[in-house]
């Protein structure tokens, strides 16, 4: 089967840095693919590459079949991308902002009135449809965006973190929308800043510097971890952070409120943990090994700082 989306030996160079640096990987049709990484990693440049936005320094792109951005035109129409930032005008309408993207994407009216009324239904704007999109809280605003994104029926869908700031409850329904898409056919390549996010996606790439360093299911990408977790419960986690940071062997200490993960080479032993709090009198519940959540494998990643191979 042809990859929906695919790209080898991917760069982009802008004056004095490689924003994205050799970037190889492929995406089936029907897939939800995330990409995550820092601040600065390259992933919004990766994406609007694979758009058509900006030309490549070096590499391949091919987006259902069509090479990018040379015959982006092919398969333009079958696109959608929705920005980081709130790319709407503010001063229509939720009906004039969706009706004038769906013009600009040439969608018969015949055919307009029924996606409309079914995307106003799933992203439940239907009772705004008269507000104005600058008196709209940020998650209706983020929905409306998808909406108008989504007004032509795209094959392949970029979002570049479409939630962020955006309140649980918006989240967990804009995620709704986009599995009803994908169950459709749809192929969705999103970037995200938050882990439970990237657990939803089926496959997952790390992005830092420009370069992929790790690039697998979330199930595997937890389980390859090298290192192990130690959690502590602690009521002082500041007091316990500074203890640790003192044991040979820990590469790592992330706090979860009271809870703090301790990212640790393998040979570091829960006694010599629980000695070194007992030691500097600093009260814990609990000491134990702990599963990795994402969060730790992809830190734990980041301080490795080695691209796959």
């Amino acid at each position: 089967m042809q990859a929906a989306i695919s790209c080898t030996g991917v760069r982009k160079l802008f004056p004095n840095v490689a924003a994205v640096d050799g970037v190889s990987l492929s995406v089936a049709p029907g897939e939800v693919f995330g990409i995550v990484g820092p601040d600065g990693a390259g992933k919004t440049t990766l994406i609007r590459m694979l758009c058509g936005i900006l030309d490549p320094s070096a590499g391949q792109i091919e987006v259902l079949g069509a090479k990018i951005p040379n015959d982006v035109d092919e398969v333009i129409s079958s696109l959608g991308y929705m920005s980081q930032r709130f790319s709407l005008y503010g001063d229509l309408t939720v009906l004039e902002n969706i009706h004038f993207f769906a013009d600009i994407h040439e969608v018969p009216r015949r055919e307009r009135e029924e996606r409309l009324q079914g995307l106003l239904r799933a992203s439940r704007l239907e009772p705004f449809r008269t507000r104005l999109a600058q008196n709209l809280s940020g998650g209706m605003k983020q929905k409306l965006a998808l909406v108008c994104t989504l007004i032509h029926t795209p094959k392949v869908l970029f979002l570049d973190e479409p939630t962020t700031g955006v309140d649980p409850i918006s989240r967990r329904e804009f995620w709704q929308i986009l599995y009803a898409l994908v169950a459709d056919g749809m192929t969705l390549f999103v970037s995200t800043p938050y882990m439970d996010e990237a657990d939803r996606c089926q496959r997952l790439a790390l992005m830092n510097r420009g370069k992929i360093l790790v690039c697998d299911t979330p199930a595997n990408v937890r389980s390859s971890m090298k290192n192990v977790v130690i959690e502590i419960d602690s009521p002082e986690p500041r007091a316990a952070s500074a203890a640790l940071a003192h044991v040979d062997g820990i590469r790592a200490i992330e706090a979860f409120g009271h809870r703090l993960h301790a990212t640790a080479d393998p040979s570091v032993e829960i006694a010599t943990v629980r000695m070194c709090l007992e030691k500097s009198q600093v009260p814990f519940d609990e000491l134990k090994l702990a599963p990795p959540s994402l969060e730790d494998a992809f830190i734990a990643r980041l301080e490795e700082g080695e691209p796959v191979v």
